[in-house]
C-alpha cells in the first residue's frame, strides 16, 4: 500500500510517498517507509491561480510517478487570519480534485489525530512530531523542513488509522 501525505499550503507543500515493506529478512511486522518527500513552494510574485495551477501539476507529475492508492490530507485549521485560510482551502480542493481524478482514496485528518498517531498525545508540539516522525520512519537527516516531515507523519496517521479498511 502507497499512501501520498500531504500537508497542504499554497506558499510551502509538504509531500511524502509512504509505502508498507516488508521486513530486511522476509519475516516479522511490515514497516512504513519514506519513498519521496519533498517541500513544493510557490513564489508569492505569482498570481494565486499560478500558485494552484503548479501545486495541481506537481501533485499530478508526483501521483503519476509513484503510483499511490490513497491521499492523506490534513484538514483545515482554522486560524485567525481568514484570507490565509482560504486560500489554503482552495489549495487543498486542488488537491482533493487530482487525487479524485487519478482514482485515489481520499483520507483526511485533524491536527489532534495526526498528533495522536504519531506522538499518542494530541497536544504534542512541531518538535515532538518531527522528532518521533524521526523514530518511526527512516528518513534522510538532512530533511528538516517541517512541512515535509507533517506530510510524513500525515501519510502514517492514515496507516494507523485505516488499518482493516486500508491495508
Amino acid at each position: 500500500m502507497r499512501i501520498l501525505g500531504i500537508d497542504p499550503g499554497f506558499e510551502r507543500l509538504g509531500i511524502a510517498v509512504v509505502e508498507k515493506v516488508a521486513s530486511a529478512r522476509g519475516f516479522g511486522v511490515p514497516k512504513e517507509a519514506v519513498i519521496f518527500s519533498e517541500c513544493f513552494k510557490t513564489s508569492a510574485k505569482l498570481e494565486f491561480s499560478e500558485r494552484l495551477r503548479l501545486i495541481g501539476d506537481e501533485v499530478r507529475k508526483i501521483i503519476k510517478q509513484h503510483k499511490p492508492e490513497v491521499l492523506a490530507i490534513e484538514t483545515l485549521f482554522l486560524n485567525t487570519n481568514q484570507k490565509t485560510v482560504m486560500h489554503v482551502a482552495e489549495a487543498r480542493g486542488v488537491l482533493i480534485y487530482e487525487a479524485s481524478c487519478a482514482g485515489l482514496e481520499i483520507f483526511e485528518a485533524s491536527p489532534p489525530q495526526i498528533k495522536i498517531a504519531t506522538t499518542g498525545y494530541g497536544r504534542s508540539d512541531k518538535t515532538q512530531i518531527m522528532k518521533m516522525v524521526r523514530i518511526l520512519v527512516k528518513i534522510d537527516e538532512e530533511k528538516t523542513s517541517d512541512d515535509e516531515l507533517d506530510a510524513v507523519a500525515i501519510a502514517l496517521t492514515a496507516f494507523a488509522h485505516n488499518r482493516s479498511t486500508l491495508i
